[in-house]
């Protein structure tokens, strides 16, 4: 239903939840328990902090200033946003990281008179290859920085950033000549573009030092929260709660700059691959990944193509959470620790969230906040351009698997 798009995708999600629960599959309890409450609360904090500053100018400060910079032509658009979203995103993690620059290039696009769709496209992409990189950067990242305590926050950087980098900067030009001819801005826009102020409108704004200060310590504590030993959720909600109090005049206002179709989604979303995991279906898919590994070599690739199909089809937050005891009994037969099959998972999951639009949680909020500004991407259209970019993506990960790794 999401990717023939017969009813909207909350919908769907929504009618799917439902139906695992009363006809049994999953108890209400299990369902309950099966929503990642901390992605929720993480998609909410950053919506209210998100919607509160950019009313202060802020975004179309960096809006105008990008156009500026980049002059109007497309390759340097192209390259200038995702170079932004791919650092962002493996230094923050790449849910953050798109939900502050999507306001940026809606503004953007709007300044240029182009489509933002192919631009949030670009970022998206981007936002799960850059954060790749990193552990914090892509929570399958996380989860198995926590699940392995033998890699360290240095080991994801060594193994994984150098892949990552090299696939951000051939994937984006790739989506440069995808997109060129619809990025495209006029001579005369340009010209009124130069004589704009950005700074204008943050002159003239209430609240703007205040929502400033609060976002700015967000953004530090989210660098912070592994020794402050706070989840990014209470980072971001504590950020919006504190926010809400001193620089909101209107709580109900301040709110319904929440996406709370995309919120929804996800709890639908959440309940269904619960209901999956309940009943063994995703454990039974990883046994199998793992019943057809020979050698070492053939086990990296299993996983690393096995991880991204899963990914690409459930989402890779589970995913990983089924496949991290598959690789951990491959690796119990092993005297020394091999990190080789820890980074094919990584990169397998976290490259694999680009190839539909429920594969990773950057990506349904990013769409989300396209469908509300009126410029809504169907399934079909981001299988398009996702699909290729992540095989694209695995060719490169195969590659250097094999000569560095496996």
């Amino acid at each position: 239903m999401i990717a023939f798009e017969w009813v909207h995708r909350t919908k769907a999600a929504l009618v799917g939840a439902g139906l695992v629960v009363v006809l049994g599959v999953v108890e209400l309890d299990a369902a309950i328990e099966a929503v990642d409450w901390s992605t929720l609360g993480l998609l909410v904090g950053m919506m209210i902090l998100v919607g509160l500053t950019q009313r202060t100018g802020v975004f179309t400060y960096l809006a105008l200033r990008t156009a500026q910079l980049s002059r109007g032509r497309p390759f340097r658009l192209v390259f200038l946003l995702a170079g932004v979203t791919g650092v962002t995103s493996a230094f923050l993690d790449n849910l953050t990281s798109i939900l502050l620059i999507v306001p940026i290039t809606l503004l953007l696009a709007d300044v240029l008179r182009i489509s933002p769709i192919p631009l949030v496209l670009v970022e998206i992409l981007a936002s799960n290859i850059g954060g790749t990189a990193t552990l914090i950067g892509d929570p399958p990242n996380i989860m198995i920085g926590t699940a392995v305590p033998e890699l360290s926050f240095n080991d994801f950087i060594v193994n994984l950033a150098p892949v990552s980098v090299v696939t951000l900067l051939l994937v984006t030009g790739l989506l440069y000549l995808v997109f060129r001819e619809q990025l495209v801005v006029s001579a005369d826009r340009l010209d009124e573009l130069e004589g704009l102020d950005p700074a204008r409108d943050v002159r003239e704004s209430r609240y703007v030092k205040r929502s400033l200060a609060v976002l700015g310590g967000t953004i530090v504590a989210f660098f912070l929260h592994a020794p402050l030993h706070l989840e990014p959720a209470v980072v971001a909600m504590s950020g919006a709660t504190i926010l809400l109090l001193i620089a909101s005049d209107d709580v109900e206002e301040a709110l319904e700059r929440v996406e709370w179709s995309t919120i929804f989604f996800f709890l639908g979303l959440f309940v269904m691959v619960g209901a999956l995991e309940e009943r063994g279906v995703i454990e039974s898919i990883a046994d199998r990944l793992a019943e057809a590994t020979g050698s070492t070599a053939g086990q990296g690739m299993v996983i690393l193509w096995g991880a991204a199909a899963g990914s690409a089809l459930v989402d890779n937050i589970p995913f990983t959470a089924a496949m991290i005891p598959v690789v951990e009994q491959l690796q119990s037969g092993n005297e020394e620790f091999d990190d080789g099959l820890w980074w094919a998972l990584a990169l397998g999951a976290c490259f694999g969230g680009n190839a539909t639009l429920i594969a990773a949680a950057a990506n349904v909020a990013a769409t989300g906040v396209l469908d509300r500004s009126g410029h809504p991407v169907s399934f079909g259209r981001f299988l398009a351009v996702g699909l290729p970019v992540t095989l694209v993506s695995l060719a490169i990960a195969t590659v250097y698997l094999l000569l560095f790794q496996l």
